[in-house]
């Protein structure tokens, strides 16, 4: 979220609460939480670090490697150029690197998988449309940078540059959409996209290799008021589970057996409160899928974690 978004949010906040019975019926659209914090697998949200690098000022997404020991991928929200962030599990910088050929037009989350090749791959969703007015949105694919021991030196002015990305340009069936959510299946590389929205349940849609049309599969409203303001959220490393949240909570979803990522949003999640964070837009499972990380937007913000109960 940029700083005009950000001001955008505090209207709508008051909007919110001058007008909030607006949004307790909007809440009817979804499911209603089953569950409680304590039914949740993870205990309660705590700070484990900051983020060091006073470059990322706006963490919007953020991915653990399957490649990399506690190693983890974010970016800048709108108004920065195409860079790719990596960092530890507290925070600790661990290298800045531009993504050639890419354009950050509105970033708005990030993904990870590791190919049958044993390969690594970042994607990075430039998926964001406050207004509702692009074309057409992208995902890079890009092949997940080595961490060295000097990539900590590089700097957004004397970047180290990825790997050529992968260049995947789609748009909708039924016009333009907001969008801060991108997940990818790591068995079968389908990415998800859930929208954004404040006036009702948020949309999913399915997008395969090779396609430029994203499939609608449905709508999902978060047990929360407004019901759709999804601003990211991650699957499982060994697509089991899936994670959503918005600026206050988090919200697993568990596939039954054998059940496909398709149809998670008809699925009753467990909803826990996502710690201290300033304007949450950021969450991804640990590597080994035990444990979710949270940043927050703004400078030096919290690294929030959920750790298995035990």
């Amino acid at each position: 979220m940029s700083n005009l978004n950000i001001a955008k949010f505090c209207r709508f906040v008051i909007f919110a609460l001058v007008n909030c019975s607006v949004f307790l019926a909007c809440s009817s659209y979804g499911p209603k939480p089953t569950a409680t914090e304590t039914a949740s697998p993870y205990s309660a949200a705590t700070t484990v670090g900051k983020l060091e690098d006073p470059e990322i000022t706006e963490s919007s997404g953020l991915a653990s490697s399957k490649c990399q020991t506690d190693v983890y991928w974010t970016h800048n929200d709108s108004g920065d150029e195409a860079f790719l962030f990596a960092i530890g599990s507290k925070g600790e910088k661990l290298g800045t690197w531009r993504v050639p050929s890419a354009t950050n037009y509105d970033w708005e989350d990030i993904a990870s998988t590791r190919e049958g090749d044993g390969k690594c791959y970042v994607y990075i969703g430039d998926i964001g449309d406050n207004g509702t007015k692009r074309d057409s949105y992208v995902i890079y694919k890009v092949p997940e940078p080595q961490i060295t021991s000097s990539a900590a030196q590089a700097t957004k002015r004397s970047p180290i540059e990825t790997q050529r990305p992968e260049i995947v340009k789609y748009n909708y069936p039924d016009g333009a959409h907001n969008a801060e959510t991108l997940l990818v299946d790591p068995t079968s590389g389908i990415m998800y996209i859930v929208t954004k929205r404040y006036s009702g349940p948020a949309r999913v849609f399915k997008l395969r290799s090779g396609s430029n049309v994203a499939e609608k599969l449905g709508e999902i409203a978060l047990p929360a008021v407004p019901n759709g303001s999804v601003t990211s959220g991650d699957i499982s490393p060994n697509g089991d589970r899936v994670v959503l949240c918005d600026y206050s909570a988090i919200y697993e979803y568990t596939l039954p057996k054998g059940g496909s990522v398709n149809a998670f949003f008809s699925i009753t999640p467990v909803v826990q409160k996502a710690g201290d964070r300033n304007i949450g837009e950021a969450i991804t499972y640990s590597a080994d899928g035990r444990s979710l990380l949270l940043t927050s937007e703004g400078p030096i913000s919290p690294i929030i974690q959920l750790s298995p109960k035990k």
